[in-house]
C-alpha cells in the first residue's frame, strides 16, 4: 500500500513538472513549440497523403466489387504490423526522418479510411440513387453529387480514426529521426529517471493534441448534411 501511494505521488509530481515545462519561467516552451510543429506537419501530410489515397481507392472497391476483400484484408495486414518493425522495414528503403515517418503512418491510415468510404457509399438508400437516375445523372454526378456528400459522416469518421491513430504513432516517430514530441519522451527516458518532466511534457502534448483533433473532426462530422448526430 505503501509502494502504491509512493508511486501515485511520483505521477503527480511528475504531472506537475511536465505542465511547468510549458512555462517560459520553469520549461523551455520553445523546444515543445519546436516539436509541436514537427508532430502537426507529420500528421497533416500523412492524413493528406492517406486521404488522397484512400478515398478513391474505397469509391473503387464499391464499383468492383472483386477487389472489395483484397484490399481491405491488405489494408487489414498493413495495419496489424507493429510500428516499430513498420519503421524498421522502411529505413533501409527511405532512410530515417521524416519521409519513413509519413510513408508508414499513411500505410496506417488507409484501413480506417478505406473501409469507412466503401462503408458510407455503400449506406447510401437506393431509393435515392434511383430517384437521381430518373433525374438523367450520370454515374459520375451520382457518385459526386449525391452519394460522397451523404457518406462524408462516415468518411470524416474514418478520418478522425485516423488522425488520432496517427497523433499517437507520430511519438515513435522521433525515434527514428523524425521530429516530433516523441523526442521529449524520448530525451526524458535516456536521462535515466531524472527528466521525467520531459516524459511527462511530451505525453500530456501529445494527449491533448490527440483529444484537439478528434473534438475537432468530430464536430465537422455532426455538422455535415446526412450526420446522425
Amino acid at each position: 500500500m505503501t509502494a502504491l501511494l509512493q508511486d501515485l505521488a511520483n505521477f503527480f509530481i511528475s504531472f506537475k513538472d511536465g505542465l511547468l515545462y510549458f512555462l517560459p519561467q520553469t520549461g523551455r516552451p520553445d523546444r515543445v513549440a519546436e516539436f509541436l510543429w514537427g508532430h502537426l506537419l507529420i500528421t497533416f501530410v500523412t492524413l493528406f497523403f492517406a486521404i488522397l489515397i484512400s478515398v478513391p481507392m474505397g469509391v473503387l472497391i464499391t464499383r468492383v466489387r472483386f477487389l472489395y476483400d483484397p484490399v481491405i484484408k491488405l489494408a487489414g495486414m498493413l495495419y496489424t504490423v507493429p510500428s516499430l518493425a513498420m519503421f524498421g522495414i522502411l529505413i533501409p528503403i527511405v532512410g530515417i526522418g521524416f519521409t519513413p515517418a509519413v510513408i508508414a503512418l499513411t500505410l496506417y491510415s488507409l484501413l480506417a479510411i478505406i473501409r469507412n468510404t466503401a462503408v458510407g457509399i455503400d449506406g447510401v438508400d437506393p431509393a435515392i440513387i434511383e430517384a437521381a437516375r430518373g433525374m438523367g445523372m450520370t454515374a459520375r454526378g451520382i457518385l459526386l453529387q449525391v452519394e460522397l456528400p451523404l457518406a462524408l459522416p462516415v468518411i470524416f469518421a474514418g478520418i478522425r480514426i485516423a488522425a488520432v491513430s496517427t497523433i499517437s504513432l507520430a511519438t515513435i516517430a522521433s525515434f527514428f529521426g523524425s521530429d516530433s514530441l516523441g523526442k521529449l519522451i524520448f530525451e526524458g527516458i535516456s536521462a535515466g529517471g531524472t527528466r521525467n518532466d520531459k516524459v511527462m511534457a511530451g505525453a500530456i502534448g501529445a494527449a491533448l493534441l490527440a483529444i484537439l483533433f478528434d473534438q475537432v473532426i468530430s464536430r465537422v462530422e455532426r455538422a455535415l448534411p446526412g450526420s446522425r448526430a
